[in-house]
């Protein structure tokens, strides 16, 4: 298995898997309790008790369990998949990609000002080809889903790739929307060495 890079953050922590998907897992942190977004289990993961209850698991994309469910029984706590709303919790549910084979939701958290998204937006150089701190998939190049455009985070989370922090996060993701199609040349050519790692 992957060695894993933790990263604290205000927001709580992320733990990225060193695998050229760079998968990002996220413990986010809200009034002492704690919820556990795309998890990937790891030997090396912390003591998610000393963050604080454990809340929840959300799996915000349909067709990625990694071990959200796994986790999600063994921690006795609810596994949401690909969320309408999260009950009880900070977070609104952003329904991002709603189509057959392909269904995905980010986590709005308006308190922190902070957006989680599994897929549509990375950082990885899979989807940034080095030349941009957030970019978009592959596969959504074409004709990218606006349902975060216009968003105003200081904090981005992705399923892939570090986190970015800070009042440059809105025009970050905006250019991503913005080279959406015409980064895709650029993408196309560095992912045979991005997936080589």
């Amino acid at each position: 298995m992957a060695r894993i890079r933790i990263e604290e953050h205000s927001l709580g922590l992320t733990w990225i898997l060193e695998e050229p998907m760079q998968r990002a897992c996220h413990a986010l942190v809200d009034d002492g309790r704690v919820w556990l977004v795309d998890p990937v289990d790891h030997p090396d993961l912390p003591d998610f008790a000393t963050l604080g209850a454990p809340a929840g698991v959300l799996q915000l994309l349909d067709r990625h369990n990694r071990q959200c469910a796994a986790i999600a029984e063994r921690l006795g706590v609810p596994h949401l998949k690909v969320p309408d709303s999260v009950p009880d919790s900070p977070f609104e549910a952003i329904a991002v990609v709603r189509v057959p084979g392909w269904k995905e939701t980010a986590l709005w958290w308006p308190e922190r000002s902070a957006l989680v998204v599994a897929e549509l937006l990375g950082t990885n150089r899979m989807y940034t080809a080095g030349r941009q701190p957030v970019g978009m998939h592959l596969f959504l190049r074409p004709f990218a889903p606006g349902a975060l455009r216009g968003m105003k985070p200081e904090h981005l989370l992705v399923g892939h790739g570090p986190g970015v922090h800070g009042p440059e996060v809105p025009a970050e993701i905006e250019a991503a929307y913005a080279g959406a199609r015409r980064e895709l040349p650029h993408v196309l050519r560095a992912l045979p060495g991005a997936i080589r790692g």
